[in-house]
């Protein structure tokens, strides 16, 4: 006989994992509908760090805690696609700057739209208070583990 587990008797690790992945499939769809049907989940991971400004491939490595190779990889595919555009170091023309393209700036507006919308919905749905509460709790949780500072320095990274 096959056990199902109910979402609520499973681990907090699990269910905040899981609600987060429920969230960013919303998200997508969201954007999608919108026309921003290519964007990864991902592409966001690297967006972070070039919200500041553009950085080379080698400091984009860095921030993001990957090989020079694996960041060269998902800055060529977000190139591809139109999402980043590479130029001159204006102190070292032998290195290459990356930033975000319009479209690019585009989907962030706009995912950064749909999330608050996002939460306008569920604060609408099951009280402000309880979201308010369930922030606090994964805001203390991060806390715990010291991801604060990574996540006010847009420094988050997924798990390795």
């Amino acid at each position: 006989m096959v056990v199902h587990p109910r979402p609520a008797a499973l681990e907090l690790s699990l269910l905040s994992l899981f609600a987060g992945w429920a969230l960013t499939d919303e998200l997508q769809r969201r954007l999608a509908e919108e026309g921003f049907d290519d964007l990864r989940m991902n592409d966001g991971v690297l967006f972070q760090h070039l919200i500041d400004g553009p950085l080379s491939i080698s400091a984009l490595a860095e921030r993001m805690g990957v090989t020079q190779q694996a960041a060269s990889k998902a800055v060529a595919d977000l190139e591809r696609r139109g999402l980043l555009r590479g130029e001159p170091d204006p102190a070292d023309a032998r290195t290459k700057l990356v930033r975000p393209t319009r479209q690019a700036v585009r989907a962030i507006k706009a995912t950064r739209a749909h999330r608050r919308t996002l939460d306008a919905e569920l604060a609408a749905e099951f009280g402000a208070e309880r979201v308010a509460d369930a922030r606090a709790l994964l805001a203390a949780i991060l806390d715990r583990f010291g991801e604060q500072d990574a996540v006010r320095g847009r420094r988050v990274r997924p798990p390795r």
